[in-house]
């Protein structure tokens, strides 16, 4: 079983992700970090040297050959990848996806924490993030809503997050 994990930057992908692979023993799979790990360059990198659109094709790529697999997985998603092609179709046809689902405010707070690595945000000013996200988020609700789960993070450790997540997919923890 391969399970997705999508949602805005702040949402705790990274986070839940590195506890549910923990949890059910699945080898985590970071979409972003095996993009990087290929172009040995960071996303911000790539974004800066050869654009979003050169990212999104091979974002593109790697996702599919990760979705062809086999293995049970963790498979971490960038907040984005959702919304491009017919990503979402295919990863709701190959996966179990989760959306991990935060307020703006809980989404500001944790993005403001990595502004600077995050190729998105760090050339804003701090106080015009919110309104960013807002309007990110309204634009990436259709994508997101589309998940055949959502969870809500706010106020919730990755463990509780995790837990929640094994009893909607009724799946035996090894822990």
């Amino acid at each position: 079983m391969i399970i997705s994990l999508l949602g805005y930057m702040g949402s705790g992908k990274s986070h839940v992700s590195k506890n549910l692979s923990k949890k059910l023993n699945f080898p985590l799979v970071d979409l972003d970090q095996k993009i990087s790990e290929e172009h040995q360059q960071s996303i911000s990198e790539i974004f800066q040297s050869k654009g979003e659109i050169y990212f999104r094709k091979e974002e593109k790529r790697i996702l599919d050959s990760v979705l062809d697999t086999e293995n049970n997985i963790i498979l971490s998603l960038g907040g984005g990848t959702p919304v491009y092609y017919d990503n979402m179709e295919i990863i709701n046809k190959k996966s179990k996806s989760i959306f991990l689902r935060a307020s703006v405010r809980t989404l500001t707070e944790r993005v403001l924490l990595q502004k600077n690595s995050r190729p998105l945000i760090n050339k804003l000013e701090d106080n015009d993030i919110p309104e960013f996200i807002a309007k990110h988020i309204f634009e990436r609700n259709p994508y997101y809503s589309k998940a055949h789960f959502s969870v809500d993070t706010d106020a919730k450790t990755a463990g509780e997050i995790s837990d929640e997540i094994i009893g909607l997919l009724k799946i035996q923890s090894s822990s």
